[in-house]
């Protein structure tokens, strides 16, 4: 016979789903829900700034809509942005790119000669200014004049027109000399790829007639002029072979650097390229100045009895033997043009 005010006990069943349906145990669950849960830290504040029984959280009902500037933590948020109601006749229109390869129907004159092959942007308004060049027959002196499509363009009265850009690399051999203009000159470099370039180009830059190597030429002024002027020297490294073994306190001058008639010269690199035979010495330097290492080593009493240079401007000798060329391709021409090297 059971006594009066005791309560029965429920099975251990029953007490468990009692604890489930405990307005406590769902708090606490919401809670956990809430933190676990890839919302915004707006959501967290009004999570617990709401009173209780009044959380939009605990509601079984209709979930809570997210707005569109709400985003993950991490992750950017687009403000401003707001989805349109459904029903208007609005249309998105798909983005067009422009083609950044689409040339202009006007170019400047001077970059009209250049591309010609005539000479640099930088000369070419020095013949501008001359009075050399006419559009149309026209005498054109005026700097910053724009070519149209279908100009005809006359330098010291002869037509000319734009040619293919190009770009060769030459490993120059001996007795070749880079100066066209010498009317004495035996063999000159152009003698080298006459035979398989159509195009008018020109030498970056110069080697002496017993230098050899390395030797850029395009029809490409615009280049040819950023490649050789002064404050756009870029690395070059030269063999070195001398009449005598040069000293360590002398290899240490050359680094330091030494005045000549044109002023302090130094290389950034010097070293011995072979530890059996010290004679041949590797140098890197920057200047572009007209035999600068011939003159270098002459200042400290040696002899240059062969020179070479077998890097320039990112490209090197690798599978060009002597007295052979090649066309650049294109990534070393993009690399050439963007300075990307050292």
């Amino acid at each position: 016979m059971e006594k009066r005010g005791k309560k029965a006990e429920a099975p251990r069943g029953e007490k468990k789903s009692k604890r489930r349906d405990d307005p406590r145990s769902e708090k606490s669950s919401s809670k956990r829900a809430v933190s676990n849960s890839a919302s915004t830290g707006k959501k967290r504040e009004e999570f617990h700034s709401a009173a209780p029984g009044k959380r939009k959280d605990e509601s079984h009902g209709e979930k809570p809509t997210r707005k569109y500037d709400d985003q993950p933590r991490g992750k950017k948020s687009n403000k401003g942005f707001e989805r349109k109601p459904k029903g208007e006749n609005d249309t998105i229109k798909p983005k067009v790119k422009s083609n950044p390869l689409k040339t202009s129907d006007e170019t400047r004159l001077n970059k009209y000669l250049a591309n010609a092959g005539i000479c640099s942007r930088r000369e070419a308004d020095t013949y501008i200014a001359a009075g050399v060049v006419s559009i149309n027959g026209k005498i054109v002196v005026e700097l910053g004049t724009k070519v149209l499509y279908g100009d005809v363009v006359k330098f010291n009265d002869l037509p000319i027109m734009p040619e293919k850009m190009t770009y060769i690399l030459l490993n120059k051999p001996k007795d070749y000399v880079t100066t066209l203009e010498d009317p004495h000159a035996k063999n000159t470099v152009i003698d080298l790829i006459r035979n398989g370039c159509k195009e008018r180009v020109y030498p970056v830059g110069r080697l002496d007639k017993a230098t050899t190597g390395l030797l850029l030429l395009t029809n490409d002024g615009e280049l040819a002029d950023f490649l050789s002027h002064p404050r756009n020297n870029k690395k070059k490294i030269y063999q070195a072979t001398l009449d005598r073994i040069p000293t360590e306190e002398d290899l240490q001058k050359l680094y330091d650097g030494i005045e000549l008639e044109d002023g302090k010269i130094k290389v950034d690199e010097i070293t011995y390229c072979n530890p059996e035979d010290k004679h041949e010495i590797g140098v890197e330097i920057h200047s572009g100045a007209n035999r600068v290492i011939r003159r270098m080593f002459e200042q400290l009493g040696y002899k240059v009895k062969k020179l070479d240079r077998v890097y320039y401007a990112g490209l090197t000798k690798k599978n060009l033997p002597r007295g052979k060329w090649r066309f650049l391709n294109e990534k070393e021409v993009v690399m050439l043009k963007r300075g990307s090297y050292s």
